[in-house]
């Protein structure tokens, strides 16, 4: 569906700039998450802290992507 971020609550258009640095990120998470998945298939890797590792990421790239989109936050 063509502008279905219009029909969400909270979000808007971003400029060519912010378009270009939220893909540079889901590249860069992509790599990163391509390395974990080699990572786990090695017994010596603690797998403990590349769970965290992982989460730790997660929430990093989810909160540079926010940083751009800055979405409204919604109150009922």
């Amino acid at each position: 569906m063509d502008n279905q971020h219009k029909r969400i609550s909270g979000y808007r258009d971003l400029n060519p700039f912010e378009i270009t640095a939220m893909n540079e990120i889901k590249e860069f998470e992509a790599k990163w998450n391509g390395l974990v998945e080699r990572l786990r298939l090695f017994e010596e890797v603690d797998q403990r802290n590349l769970s965290l590792a992982i989460t730790y990421c997660e929430d990093g790239f989810s909160r540079a992507v926010r940083a751009i989109a800055k979405p409204e936050r919604i109150v009922s």
